[in-house]
Order: C-alpha cells, then structure tokens, then sequence
C-alpha cells in the first residue's frame, strides 16, 4: 500500500460526517469491516448528493472503492464529499475518507477513496430531473 499519512485533513472542506467505529464494528482484532466503511462512504456521499438533488435520491453505482489503509476502532473517520459530474437525473460524487489515530501524537491516515453515483428519484421511486443548481450571490 502507497504510504499517504498527512498532518492535517484537507484545508479549506469541511467534512459530509465524522464517525468513530466502535467493536461491534470490527473483527476479533480490532479491524473495521470494509461492509461498515462502505455504508458510511454511501451515507456521505447520499448527503451531499441529496443537497444538490433538493430531495430523495438513491445509490445506483459504486464506480470505483479503494481501501488504501485499514481502519481501526477508535479512529476518529472525516468523510468528505465531492460532486465531480451532474448529468439530468444523476449525480457523481468522489469521497474521500481519512482517519485520525494516535490522539496524543495525530497520525492523519487518507484510508479510503471512492467514487458513487446517485439519481434523484420522485416520490414514487422513479428518476426525477434535478432542479437547476442553487447560485448565491454576495
């Protein structure tokens, strides 16, 4: 595995969630199930998703997921979200998952990369159009 340990978290975002894993979360040495990061990758990116699509939408592909370093209980996780693609009913979103360990001395591990996609479905589960994008000005 690429070594990628870091000293801070990303500058300047802020993350979809932050979660610590707990031992019902893990094997019996202490390692977080990939299923329990996986959900959690899903649940960032449905956020930030969700806020773009102004309503429901719904996971339909898991492009890609990278494990880059395992992650263990205890470790603080900050899950961010990016929208890389909007297209009429979808939306692409990159997450990145990155562990703080060692609280007296941080260690800033980047464990996870994925890329999902989501389309923004009606009331009654069918896709929906997005809304055009929400612009502010100062």
């Amino acid at each position: 595995m690429a070594s990628e340990h870091h000293t801070n978290l990303p500058a300047g975002k802020i993350p979809q969630m932050r979660v610590v894993p707990m031992p019902h979360d893990s094997n019996m040495h202490g390692d977080v199930f990939g299923g329990w990061i996986m959900a959690q990758v899903d649940l960032a990116g449905a956020v930030c998703a969700t806020r773009r699509a102004n309503g429901r939408v719904v996971t339909i592909a898991v492009n890609s997921f990278l494990f880059k370093h395992p992650v263990f209980v205890g470790d603080l996780l900050s899950i961010y979200a990016d929208i890389v693609k909007v297209g009429h009913t979808s939306i692409t979103v990159n997450v990145e998952c990155y562990a703080e360990r060692n609280r007296l001395e941080v260690e800033i591990v980047k464990v996870t990369e994925a890329t999902l996609t989501y389309v923004a479905t009606s009331d009654d589960r069918k896709p929906r159009p997005l809304p055009p994008p929400i612009t502010t000005t100062e």
